[in-house]
């Protein structure tokens, strides 16, 4: 399970890190449970009665070179194309949206693209969140890398813990019915409307 970010506390609460917030949320926070390789910061998730263990990581290599930190850790861990997830931000969705899905394009998302581009394939699993477009003038880059504030920052509160339910999910069943679930939140803790 990688998800996507930059390391450093700059960054920590931008709309460009809600996947290291996702991991972190799902190992307990920032605590010591965190162990550094080269390339990336990697925490054990143990299994449950009911789900699978799972390597969580956060690559330390800035958003750009995030598939870097993702080649080395599947060659160590010999872990397979199909059990990968990677959690990212993505402005194509609403604020609050999530998506889980195999494949794909990396419509503009460059740590996506530096991903598909170090394993030679966009076959894996992706859970997107959405962040919603800039407003009207308003550089992209600097979007990204921008804290949100008021209501949207609670939404993607919700968003973040929504997220790491549905990857909990997929450490209990399949991608499948995790997808099920992801696809029809909303991000406020509702159903999306259709």
């Amino acid at each position: 399970m990688v998800g996507l970010g930059n390391p450093g506390p700059e960054y920590a609460a931008t709309r460009h890190n809600l996947g290291f917030r996702v991991v972190d949320g799902l190992a307990g926070g920032q605590a010591p449970g965190w162990r550094r390789e080269r390339s990336y910061l990697w925490a054990e998730l143990p299994a449950t009665g009911r789900t699978a263990a799972a390597i969580l990581l956060k690559p330390l290599t800035y958003m750009n070179l995030s598939g870097q930190a993702v080649r080395a850790a599947l060659a160590r861990w010999r872990v397979p194309l199909g059990r990968l997830l990677v959690v990212q931000d993505d402005m194509d969705l609403p604020p609050g949206r999530l998506r889980l899905r195999r494949g794909g394009r990396p419509a503009g998302h460059h740590g996506v693209e530096s991903v598909i581009e170090a394993l030679g394939t966009p076959d894996f699993a992706r859970l997107r969140i959405g962040i919603g477009h800039p407003p009207a003038g308003e550089d992209a880059v600097a979007y990204v890398l921008g804290a949100p504030e008021g209501e949207e920052r609670e939404l993607l509160e919700r968003a973040v813990e929504q997220a790491a339910a549905v990857v909990r999910l997929l450490l209990e069943s399949d991608l499948e019915t995790a997808m099920n679930e992801a696809n029809r939140k909303d991000g406020s803790g509702g159903m999306r409307p259709d």
